[in-house]
């Protein structure tokens, strides 16, 4: 059963501002998969697919991608959203469809807290993901998910979650250049992480982000795009780090 989780509200919008240029200044070299496509190509339209916390992340993704005139698309799913592991099969039904009518030129796809299953069955689906992303002609990019603190729901499931970063990285590997594979280790660190200078960056519930690291991983992540994609340029953070996007309900309680 998906277990149903709130999530939690807000900081200002100058720490916004300050996170969002931080991440975009910050070395994230380490653990990311560097295959770089043809000179000149950029991002006409991103797909962003992953569990309630992708939900939250593409609140400020939107907002920036707008700003660099991307298009952009989120269909990150609270309570799922996954590719392997409980309800799956359901997501599987109706995600070929979704990839094909968004026509992205890239889909990113946020490893989820419910990517449980074995090791054979974790690279099936991150296999048969790829395999769709690719017959719809478009790029896929793999992102790690930040740590999260387990409680009795995720704990027996923690092997599973740990290994799968591994099975995404060793997909995108053999992928011969279609796929990619970036560790925001970078943005979360290793282990999770309440508050970082200060102010709230994940729930209290230990699994989501607030605005702050919402808007971080929004910097880092457009900056290891811009080195895969060398014709995108991301905007500068002060054009859609304080654009309303941090008063959402989904941050309620941050």
């Amino acid at each position: 059963m998906i277990k149903t989780r709130s999530l939690i509200l807000g900081l200002t919008a100058p720490l916004l501002l300050t996170a969002a240029c931080s991440a975009q200044s910050a070395a994230t070299d380490s653990g990311t998969t560097m295959t770089v496509s043809p000179a000149g190509k950029g991002l006409s339209k991103v797909l962003f697919l992953g569990d309630s916390i992708a939900v939250g992340e593409a609140l400020p993704l939107a907002a920036a991608f707008k700003a660099g005139g991307v298009g952009f698309r989120s269909n990150a799913s609270e309570g799922g959203g996954n590719v392997v592991g409980p309800f799956s099969d359901k997501n599987w039904k109706k995600l070929p469809g979704q990839i094909t009518a968004a026509k992205p030129a890239v889909v990113i796809y946020q490893l989820t807290t419910y990517d449980w299953g074995s090791a054979q069955e974790q690279r099936a689906a991150y296999g048969k993901l790829l395999a769709t992303v690719t017959k719809a002609g478009a790029e896929l990019v793999f992102v790690t998910a930040p740590p999260i603190k387990a409680d009795d729901f995720y704990k027996p499931h923690l092997a599973d979650l740990r290994r799968a970063p591994g099975v995404a990285r060793a997909v995108a590997s053999a992928s011969a250049g279609k796929a990619r594979f970036l560790d925001a280790g970078a943005v979360w660190g290793g282990t999770y992480q309440q508050v970082k200078d200060g102010k709230a960056d994940r729930s209290a519930d230990g699994i989501h982000t607030c605005p702050q690291g919402a808007a971080r991983f929004t910097g880092w992540l457009l900056r290891e795009l811009a080195k895969l994609f060398p014709g995108f340029s991301p905007a500068d953070p002060k054009s859609w780090a304080n654009t309303g996007w941090s008063g959402d309900k989904h941050f309620k309680g941050c």
